[in-house]
């Protein structure tokens, strides 16, 4: 990486990445499960948590759908790693490294969802792998991390990236304490008078918003996409975050085996499960700027 200081010297640049909002076939999600979840979860990321990661001046880990940089920035900070299998994801932090700034901007482009449960685990298992890749490279230094970044930016990237990670992975098991507890009679058992039944409150209340939390956030994006018939597969969701688990736990596998491996997605695929490889029909504009673009810009001196 070039030195802070000749970015400091740099005249402002500008540049345009678009980006995908999870916007696909109605015909596809109403025949297939995942799908309607990836819809879900493609809404309330690109309308609503990067937006937010905006706004909190947070660094945000690009996807690979639809991104436009200028040449001379992206030969600046060294490209795209070719061992990284979620390489936008690394350039987004690199660039944040860098003292580049990212900001989305209102676009939409189409998306295709998975529609086989082998496809979808394969392409989940590459992009958890490469997270994890990315989290453990810009890791390998934390201190140098922070001070590139800043602290506020430093404790973001955790929650941002390591927190995903993390919650993917103690999920299933949290779960499984949860109701193995319940089988075996342990909550008869709580003192409800003492002390320990505060500390099993303020578990439960965490337990609950953590999983209320991203259920309201996919509700009110497909809401403002005008996508209100994807509601009901919110209550879906506890049982999808399972299955990334699934993956988040093959991903580490894979990773230990095959670091370098990049499960190709297969495509074209939606069209075949309705019977017709036509676009979606235009939706109505949100009401307010989705998380659908990136300008990506230097800080003036």
């Amino acid at each position: 990486m070039p030195p802070r200081s000749k970015h400091r010297l740099a005249s402002t640049l500008r540049l345009c990445s678009c980006r995908t909002t999870g916007n696909f076939d109605r015909g596809v999600c109403a025949i297939i499960p995942w799908s309607r979840q990836f819809a879900l979860e493609y809404s309330a990321l690109f309308d609503g948590l990067l937006p937010a990661l905006e706004r909190l001046g947070l660094p945000i880990p690009l996807g690979g759908t639809s991104n436009h940089f200028r040449f001379s920035v992206l030969r600046d900070v060294g490209a795209w790693d070719p061992y990284n299998v979620t390489e936008d994801a690394d350039l987004g932090i690199r660039l944040a490294r860098m003292g580049y700034r990212t900001a989305t901007i209102a676009s939409t482009t189409w998306e295709e969802a998975p529609t086989r449960w082998r496809i979808w685990l394969g392409q989940r298992t590459r992009w958890l792998k490469g997270w994890v890749q990315t989290w453990l490279v810009h890791m390998r230094r934390p201190g140098q991390l922070c001070r590139e970044v800043g602290g506020w930016q430093f404790l973001g990237l955790q929650v941002v990236m390591g927190g995903v990670l993390l919650s993917v992975l103690v999920y299933p098991i949290a779960l499984l304490a949860l109701v193995l507890t319940w089988l075996l009679g342990g909550f008869a058992d709580i003192d409800v008078g003492g002390p320990g039944r505060w500390l099993w409150i303020v578990a439960l209340v965490n337990l609950a918003i953590g999983i209320l939390a991203p259920m309201l956030a996919a509700a009110f994006a497909v809401i403002r996409r005008g996508r209100a018939w994807l509601l009901p597969s919110v209550l879906g969701m506890p049982i999808y975050w399972l299955l990334i688990s699934v993956a988040g736990y093959r991903a580490l596998l894979d990773l230990a085996r095959l670091p370098f491996h990049w499960e190709k997605t297969r495509h074209g695929l939606g069209g075949a499960a309705v019977g017709t490889r036509t676009l979606p029909p235009p939706i109505k504009p949100p009401r307010a700027p989705t998380a659908t673009g990136m300008v990506l810009r230097r800080p003036v001196p």
